[in-house]
């Protein structure tokens, strides 16, 4: 696997930009596939053991302790209102950064990174209604199937963020 300097992947996001493309981390949750631009993404990790704090919506499922750093963990099938599942050997958590916060949110699978143009990304229809609609960015289209692209600024906005970093600062 090979390493890259901080300078290349700026030089490389930015080739991406010129030519319309951008990168995307696909994910499942309930045989749907999601997806977020990889720049929010810093790294998935296999679930472990989650320490729980009280009196916390049913969606913040606590704490872990990665490489000396708290990280509140959200789970994104409850965020998003969906029946919880039991964990599987897909199940991953995904350290995203969200208003210069650290977050974990559990899904049931990556799937993979995709480079996308620009183009396969339409706007979500308006005919799409409910709670979720602020959340999406877009669909895009593949061979296939259709990826539904997340904003995870929204999904964790200003209101969890503080939420999520109080929990933090009260432990």
């Amino acid at each position: 696997m090979a390493t890259t300097t901080q300078e290349g992947t700026v030089s490389e996001n930015h080739r991406a930009e010129v030519s319309g493309t951008m990168q995307l981390v696909s994910f499942r949750l309930c045989q749907e596939e999601y997806g977020i631009e990889i720049t929010k993404v810093r790294e998935i990790i296999l679930l472990g053991e989650i320490t729980r704090v009280p009196q916390t919506p049913p969606y913040i499922k606590g704490l872990i302790n990665l490489r000396s750093s708290v990280i509140p963990i959200v789970d994104l099938r409850l965020r998003f209102g969906l029946v919880s599942e039991a964990v599987s050997d897909d199940t991953r958590i995904m350290v995203v950064n969200v208003a210069g916060k650290t977050i974990g949110i559990i899904v049931d699978a990556v799937s993979e990174v995709l480079r996308i143009q620009k183009d396969q990304i339409a706007p979500p229809p308006p005919t799409v209604a409910g709670l979720g609609r602020e959340y999406l960015t877009g669909l895009v289209r593949l061979e296939n199937r259709l990826l539904i692209l997340l904003d995870i600024d929204k999904i964790l906005g200003q209101e969890e963020s503080a939420s999520l970093a109080g929990i933090i600062s009260g432990v």
